[in-house]
């Protein structure tokens, strides 16, 4: 009974995870002023706005975007209807 168990827990830890969580956000880059409203996956750990600033700053940061805001933190279901809008920044990051 407790190998029973125990490979169950060992396949659940193994399986993937189907809550992935997503965020959308605004930057901007200057020198021109330009900005862009994109949509970007997060692990896990950083499923909360607070935790998800760092993540995105960085990401973005690493082209020279400056995080403005984020708007909203989101599970798989609302990609579809946030594809249009973020266009080339749906998912770059």
């Amino acid at each position: 009974m407790m190998k029973k168990l125990i490979l169950a827990l060992a396949l659940m830890a193994a399986a993937p995870a189907n809550a992935s969580c997503y965020a959308d956000y605004k930057a901007k880059l200057d020198s021109p002023l330009r900005l862009h409203y994109g949509v970007i996956e997060l692990p896990d750990m950083a499923c909360t706005k607070k935790a998800a600033q760092a993540q995105i700053a960085q990401r973005i940061g690493a082209d020279g975007w400056k995080l403005l805001n984020i708007l909203s933190i989101f599970t798989a279901d609302g990609l579809e209807e946030r594809k249009d809008s973020a266009g080339q920044y749906f998912l770059r990051y």
